[in-house]
């Protein structure tokens, strides 16, 4: 690695730890992850260890079908933190997942003037940089 890249913090990489490991091995697989509740049956995401909506601990891991809905977006024009300067403009946008749950992520090969709220949405995955983890991003789905 160049002096250069090894001096720039990178803000764009998880740090998975043993609990959201399963996560990040699935979407370098392919494959999108969410948490159910077996106590109230909603599904959640970001993953955690507990269900955000009746506290339950006994939520499991569950195969989420990769479809969604866009529910709003931002097409970012500048962001000085390494490496999204290189990646602008790039849309910035919150989506529905089939399952429920509502997901922060990127929405990738769509043009701007395309995006509209309620779109239908695939997963994808930017393969990590460098042996770092996998991101789901969502596209235009087909």
């Amino acid at each position: 690695m160049s002096p250069e890249r090894a001096a720039s913090p990178r803000f764009d990489l998880p740090e998975p730890d043993a609990f959201t490991r399963p996560y990040w091995d699935a979407a370098g697989e392919g494959r999108l992850l969410i948490r159910r509740c077996a106590g109230c049956g909603r599904a959640h995401h970001y993953p955690r260890e507990f269900c955000p909506y009746c506290w339950s601990e006994d939520v499991e891991w569950e195969h989420a079908s990769g479809h969604a809905m866009l529910y709003t977006w931002s097409v970012v024009h500048r962001n000085d933190l390494p490496p999204f300067g290189g990646r602008v403009p790039y849309v910035a946008a919150v989506v529905d997942l089939a399952e429920g749950p509502r997901m922060m992520t990127e929405v990738v090969e769509c043009a701007h003037a395309d995006l509209r709220i309620g779109m239908g949405l695939t997963v994808t995955f930017r393969c990590g940089e460098e042996g770092g983890e996998s991101v789901a991003v969502f596209r235009p789905s087909p």
